[in-house]
């Protein structure tokens, strides 16, 4: 007898589960960032970065040349002490460009990070808020999607609204 109170219990479960009302809604979060004026305020700030640390490289590769042309003009000339102290220079310089470019990586790519994190909370938020507002179950990004429906429920267009987005 008790097996089958059990069997029933799980058998009208999922009845149960299904009486509540599921409301789903998808949102495009990418169409949002590109039209947040946050976006094109980050891209112009991670635009001079990149321009700084390009125009920095760019002297110290040339000061690497020069002195690279330098020693191999002069090398036949130059006695053995005062090559292996240019030599270690040049390989110095090499060395320290190479750290640039590595740091000069890790400061953009947080740079990007700190400039984008609010962004996309922002967004976040956003939906959250327009999902609770409207009684959304789930909220999906459209992106994730092979195919959505016309009949789907899209709130692009509230998110859009609840930011002061045209």
């Amino acid at each position: 007898m008790l097996k089958k109170i059990v069997l029933l219990a799980f058998l009208c479960l999922p009845l149960g589960m299904m009486a509540q009302e599921l409301k789903i809604a998808h949102v495009n979060p990418g169409e949002i960032f590109n039209a947040m004026p946050e976006t094109a305020a980050a891209e112009t700030e991670l635009l001079n970065l990149q321009q700084q640390i390009r125009t920095e490289l760019q002297r110290m590769e040339e000061e690497y040349g020069r002195k690279y042309t330098e020693f191999m003009q002069e090398s036949d000339s130059l006695v053995q002490s005062i090559k292996v102290v240019r030599m270690q220079e040049i390989e110095n310089l090499k060395n320290r460009i190479e750290a640039f470019y590595q740091d000069a990586e890790q400061q953009i790519g947080k740079a990007r990070n700190d400039l984008i994190a609010p962004i996309s909370q922002k967004i976040q938020n956003a939906i959250k808020a327009v999902g609770e507002e409207h009684g959304y179950t789930y909220v999906m990004d459209s992106g994730a999607f092979i195919h959505i429906s016309p009949k789907a429920i899209d709130i692009t267009p509230l998110v859009k609204t609840k930011l002061g987005l045209k």
